[in-house]
């Protein structure tokens, strides 16, 4: 009995509504996980990849696709594929050499499939760490960092050759930086273009090193370098300095250096986005008469009137008084500070007799619950002086 066909679709795991480059990646990935390379003596594996071929080749060929679409696996019976499963399907009109030049690319460590390696390349990024204070953070500040940086070598010129020589033409690759390995697959010889391991994509090996660069054309110094620290920058974030990074290859330019900025914590204010957040004490004569405080800001002090009869963490917006915004350093955000009522702790004894004087005026708090008479143990109400006579004299 003939084995029952999976549909294209599901065999590679993508909707039927799938554009060109869904189906390319969905097949890219089952090629590489079930590929007979990687999966050497597995037969269910091979069988997997073949399947997912003829799935590929198929739905990758809009004519081919339309007549699946329509009548599914009987648009093929009697012609390449028949009813005998994909072991003889036909992939001529099928176009994988992009998708075998990636993969075979990954299997054998070769890079792009025809890329020129040997082509001008941007060096790479430095990193470094550079640590403000909360204000220089808020205002920005000018920084001066200690960076080694490659320089050009002053005896050969860059070139890494001895003085008198000059690199010469890599024989391995003939001057092109690449390499060209076959690898033969199921369907045939494959050609693989990878970075040439003898000169490196560059095209040209030294034969006599500069005694100085030791061949590599460059020679580390240690550079100060002054660097800008925009208002309104937060914990994280960084400043990029254009070309002081490592040096590019074959003409290129050089990376950047990436200085990433540490804000150290503030002893009395708090960031968040572009607002300032902060706690200040205000005593309860103040609070509950009204008076001018002084709240400290990035800006300085500031004088600000306590309504009468303020509670404690009562909040209080001073605008503008933020944090500026790195884009635009005429928008700041606000400070928001938080009012909390102290309450003394150590009272003089004229201290007390005034707070006593005070709560007999505004309600006499101190004296509501000794007025009460105690009960007694059990819950029931302890008897007085004059209930206990009463007793006596009714019994």
């Amino acid at each position: 009995m003939a084995e029952t066909k999976r549909d294209y679709y599901e065999v590679l795991g993508v909707g039927k509504d799938a554009d060109d480059a869904t189906l390319k990646k969905a097949y890219r990935q089952v090629a590489k996980k079930y590929h007979p390379d990687m999966n050497p003596g597995d037969e269910a594996a091979e069988k997997k990849f073949k399947e997912a071929s003829e799935a590929y080749a198929v739905l990758s060929d809009p004519e081919k696709r339309r007549q699946y679409d329509q009548f599914g696996h009987a648009a093929f019976e009697g012609g390449a594929g028949g009813a005998g499963g994909f072991g003889g399907y036909d992939f001529s009109g099928a176009d994988f050499s992009d998708i075998f030049g990636d993969i075979f690319g990954d299997f054998f460590g070769g890079g792009r499939r025809g890329g020129r390696s040997q082509g001008p390349m941007k060096g790479m990024n430095i990193h470094k760490t550079v640590r403000i204070s909360f204000e220089e953070a808020v205002f920005g500040c000018e920084k001066e960092l200690d960076v080694v940086l490659k320089e050009e070598c002053a005896t050969c010129h860059g070139t890494g050759a001895k003085p008198g020589t000059s690199p010469q033409t890599c024989p391995k690759c003939g001057g092109k930086g690449q390499v060209v390995y076959t690898q033969q697959s199921i369907f045939g010889m494959v050609q693989n273009v990878q970075t040439c391991p003898e000169c490196h994509g560059s095209g040209k090996v030294i034969r006599e090193k500069c005694p100085d660069c030791g061949g590599s054309g460059y020679i580390s110094k240690r550079k100060k370098i002054s660097v800008s620290i925009p208002a309104g920058i937060d914990n994280g974030q960084s400043v990029r300095i254009r070309e002081k990074g490592e040096p590019g290859t074959n003409g290129g330019p050089r990376g950047d250096l990436l200085v990433e900025v540490a804000v150290s914590r503030h002893p009395v204010f708090q960031r968040q986005d572009m607002h300032i957040f902060s706690t200040v004490p205000v005593s309860f004569a103040q609070a509950a008469l009204g008076s001018d405080i002084r709240i400290k800001t990035v800006d300085g002090e500031v004088v600000y009137s306590v309504k009468p009869g303020t509670k404690t963490d009562t909040k209080v917006r001073l605008k503008g008084k933020g944090v500026p915004s790195v884009r635009n350093a005429q928008v700041r955000g606000d400070h928001y500070v938080t009012l909390v009522i102290q309450t003394p702790e150590k009272l003089s004894s004229e201290a007390k007799e005034a707070l006593r004087r005070f709560d007999e005026l505004s309600g006499n708090t101190l004296k509501q619950e000794t007025e009460k008479e105690p009960e007694a143990k059990g819950g029931k109400k302890k008897k007085g002086f004059m209930d206990r006579m009463k007793e006596t004299f009714e019994g």
